[in-house]
This record gives C-alpha cells, sequence and structure tokens, in this order.
C-alpha cells in the first residue's frame, strides 16, 4: 500500500553520503582495502562505516586501539576518498530537491571534512548548501547529535522545528537525540526507524508556506513510495 505524509520544519537538514549524493562505490573501495589491511571481514566492516567519521567507526572496529592510530588512519582515508570519486553520482530527485530549497533554511550536516563534502557534491553536480556542518565543526560523530544540534543553531531554528534528511543507522539516530523529525532515505534508513522512509528524493515536494513554515509533501506525486513508520 502507498502512504503519504505531510511534515512541517523551519529548518531542513540534510546529510550527504546516500542521502544527496551515491558515493557508495568509493566508500566501498576505500574501506575494503582498509579492511584487509587489518585481517577484518569487509562485509562486517560495511555494516559500521555508513555515517560516522572514520575515526569513530575505527574505534568500533579496533577496540583497544589508541584513538590517536584512529586519527591518523582516518586522515590517510579521507585522503584516499577525496582522490577517489568515480561513480559518486546524485541521488535521484537530489538536483530538484536542493533547486527548491533556494532561499529556505538549510543546511547540509554531514561526518566528511570539507574537501571530501567538496569533492562529492562537485562530482555529483551539486551545489553545496551556503550552511555546512562537516567533520572540523564538531567533537563529536554521528549517532551524537552535535552536527544537528549545531546546524539548527547557524540557523537559527529550534531543534524541534528541524526535519533531518538522513540514509544511515548512525544519521538517524543523530536526528532523533537531537529531537528532530527524521526522513530516511534509500533502503539502508527502513532498518533504523525514521519517522518517514522515501526510496529517493523524487519522493519528496517542497513547499514555502507565508510565515516561514517549510512543508513537506511525501509520496504526493507519480508511483512515488513512502511508509510513515511507528
Amino acid at each position: 500500500m502507498t502512504a503519504t505524509a505531510a511534515l512541517t520544519a523551519r529548518a531542513l537538514l540534510l546529510d550527504m553520503d546516500g542521502t544527496l549524493v551515491n558515493s557508495d562505490a568509493s566508500v566501498e573501495r576505500v574501506w575494503r582495502r582498509w579492511s584487509e589491511r587489518h585481517g577484518l571481514d569487509p562485509d562486517e566492516v560495511m555494516k559500521v562505516v555508513h555515517g560516522r567519521q572514520g575515526y569513530a567507526s575505527m574505534a568500533l572496529l579496533l577496540p583497544g586501539r589508541p584513538m590517536e592510530q584512529n586519527h591518523a588512519d582516518n586522515a590517510r582515508m579521507l585522503a584516499e576518498e577525496t582522490a577517489d570519486t568515480e561513480g559518486v553520482v546524485p541521488i535521484p530527485g537530489a538536483p530538484e530537491f536542493l533547486a527548491s530549497l533556494r532561499g529556505l533554511p538549510h543546511a547540509l550536516v554531514t561526518s566528511a571534512d570539507v574537501p571530501l563534502s567538496t569533492a562529492r557534491m562537485a562530482a555529483a553536480g551539486l551545489d553545496l548548501p551556503e550552511v555546512r556542518v562537516t567533520a572540523e565543526s564538531v567533537g563529536a560523530s554521528k549517532p551524537d547529535p552535535e552536527g544537528f544540534l549545531k546546524g539548527a543553531a547557524e540557523l537559527g531554528v529550534a531543534p524541534s522545528d528541524c526535519v533531518v534528511f538522513e540514509d544511515s543507522g548512525a544519521g538517524i539516530a543523530a536526528g532523533r537525540a537531537a529531537g528532530m523529525t527524521v526522513v530516511g532515505v534509500g533502503p539502508r534508513a527502513a532498518f533504523h526507524e525514521p519517522d518517514v522512509v522515501v526510496d529517493d528524493l523524487t519522493r519528496v515536494r517542497v513547499e514555502a508556506v507565508g510565515d516561514g513554515t517549510i512543508r513537506l509533501h511525501i509520496g504526493t506525486s507519480g508511483e512515488g513510495r513512502a511508509s510513515a513508520v511507528g
């Protein structure tokens, strides 16, 4: 059964990888090489890394390893990922979705750093939002809510008036912990109980309301599939 949802917000906070940009091919290449170097099962590693900063994933995968080694390893991984944009493409509907947000309060909140987020958005042909919260901006990785709370603060909007768009378990947990409504995007999202799940961004229509409210129509056009969770 096709379900529809209508959400309201005063600002939107957008994850990048898996939400605006499909970078799975690059992420898999880099992390599978890392897995092999450390004698880990690449398939199990890939279950952990989405949505988190690299050092936080490494801390889970190699418990007991000094954190300074994780940070140093993460810096090398970020450089590898930044140089590897082969196969990086926009999530369906992302160009139109971002275009519909021009002039409306929104921010990118990503676990990538500035060079990586710039490279991937460019490779996908997407404009970077004016307000960006990147890895350099926070002291804690998703699932900590710091990034989303910082994005809301920079936009001057209360967390409860924000809607988050996320694809990963870590990101969805961060949005929930920030007290925000969460729209899950793509197949990974459905396993982590966001408020609403959509296949991609073609399923979302943005309407600006005169009082500063943003109304989101989800799954309301064509054969769009959206499901409300909970």
